[in-house]
C-alpha cells in the first residue's frame, strides 16, 4: 500500500516533520523507518531524516496487513456510503453491533467489513474502526482500511474536530428549542449505567429541536465530547431506553440515528461530509 502527497510549503521541511503536520503518529513513522515500510521522494527511496522540497512529491509505502485471524468473517449486507483506497463509510443498521462481543460474536460491522474487503481483494484487509455506535443506534460508521489512515485521521478524533451528529426521538417535550448541556458524566460503581455527577468527565452535547408531535420531539444533537451513552444520559427520555428507562410500549429499543459525518481527508485534504435522511425506524413514533 502506498500514499503520495505533494508538499506545498515554501521552504525546506524533513519528512517527519511534514507527516507529523499531516496528521502521522509517531508510532507509525517510526515502524516506517525501522523497516516495515520506506520513503520515496520524487519516487526514490530515501532516508527518514531526509528534507523535502516546495512542490516535490513523498510517498510512503507500508506492508499490506494480513486479515485477522480471530475476526470472523461474514458475508452479511453492508451497506457501503462511500469508498476510496483508503476509508469507508458505511451505514449500520439497528441491532448491529459494532464489533463482537459476547451477544454478537460473529456478525458485527468489523465482521462484514472483513468479509466486504475479502471478498473484494483488497490489499489491506484488517480494518480499523474510526468511530463506534452501540447496537441500537443506526447510522453512518467511518473505517480506516489500513493503519496508515488510522494513524493520519487519529488527530481528529482525539481532538473532536470530527463532526458527528445524531438524531433521536425523544418522549417529551424538552424545556428550550436550543440548549447546550455541559452537565459532566460519571460511571456509577459496579454498573454499566452512567449519570450526570458534577464529579464525572466533562461532556457537552449540542441539540436543537428539529419538531414536535404530540409528546414526542425530534432532536438533533452534536456531540463535542465522546462519554460512554453520553445522549441518553443528557437526554434521559430517549423513547425506549432499554437502560436507562421509558416508554417501551411503541418501540422496545432507542431511536437514535448518526445521520451525519464530518471529517478532514489527511490524504487529499479535503474536507469530506456525509449525510443520512432519517431512519425509517423514526416513523414508529412520527405515524403513531
Amino acid at each position: 500500500m502506498e500514499n503520495t502527497w505533494v508538499y506545498r510549503g515554501t521552504e525546506p521541511i524533513k519528512i517527519k516533520q511534514y507527516l507529523h503536520s499531516l496528521g502521522m503518529g509517531h508510532r507509525l513513522f517510526n515502524d516506517i523507518k525501522n523497516g516495515q515500510g520506506e520513503f520515496l521522494v520524487d519516487h526514490r527511496p530515501v532516508r527518514p531524516t531526509t528534507k523535502i522540497l516546495p512542490n516535490q512529491p513523498l510517498t510512503i509505502k507500508v506492508q499490506p496487513e494480513p486479515i485477522d485471524p480471530t475476526v470472523q468473517v461474514s458475508t452479511a449486507d453492508l451497506s457501503v456510503v462511500y469508498e476510496d483506497d483508503n476509508w469507508l463509510v458505511v451505514d449500520k443498521p439497528a441491532g448491529v453491533s459494532s464489533v463482537p462481543g459476547p451477544t454478537q460474536p460473529t456478525d458485527t460491522i468489523l465482521n462484514r467489513v472483513t468479509g466486504y474487503l475479502r471478498q473484494g481483494q483488497s490489499p489491506d484487509q484488517r480494518p480499523h474502526l474510526v468511530t463506534r455506535l452501540d447496537r441500537y443506534t443506526s447510522g453512518l460508521m467511518l473505517i480506516a482500511k489500513h493503519n496508515v489512515a488510522t494513524s493520519m485521521i487519529s488527530p481528529q478524533v482525539q481532538t473532536h474536530q470530527m463532526l458527528k451528529e445524531y438524531l433521536a426521538v425523544v418522549q417529551g417535550r424538552l424545556p428550550e428549542p436550543y440548549q447546550l448541556i455541559t452537565s459532566p458524566i460519571a460511571r456509577v460503581t459496579g454498573q454499566a449505567q452512567r449519570v450526570v455527577d458534577p464529579d464525572g468527565q466533562k461532556a457537552e452535547t449540542e441539540y436543537w429541536v428539529e419538531e414536535t408531535k404530540g409528546d414526542y420531539s425530534l432532536v438533533r444533537l452534536h456531540l463535542h465530547s465522546g462519554r460512554t451513552h453520553q445522549i441518553r444520559v443528557h437526554l434521559n427520555s430517549i423513547v425506549g431506553d432499554a437502560l436507562y428507562g421509558g416508554d417501551c410500549s411503541i418501540v422496545d429499543h432507542q431511536l437514535l440515528q448518526a445521520f451525519r459525518l464530518a471529517f478532514v481527508d489527511p490524504f487529499s485534504e479535503e474536507q469530506r461530509t456525509f449525510e443520512l435522511p432519517m431512519d425509517e425506524r423514526f416513523n414508529q413514533i412520527w405515524s403513531h
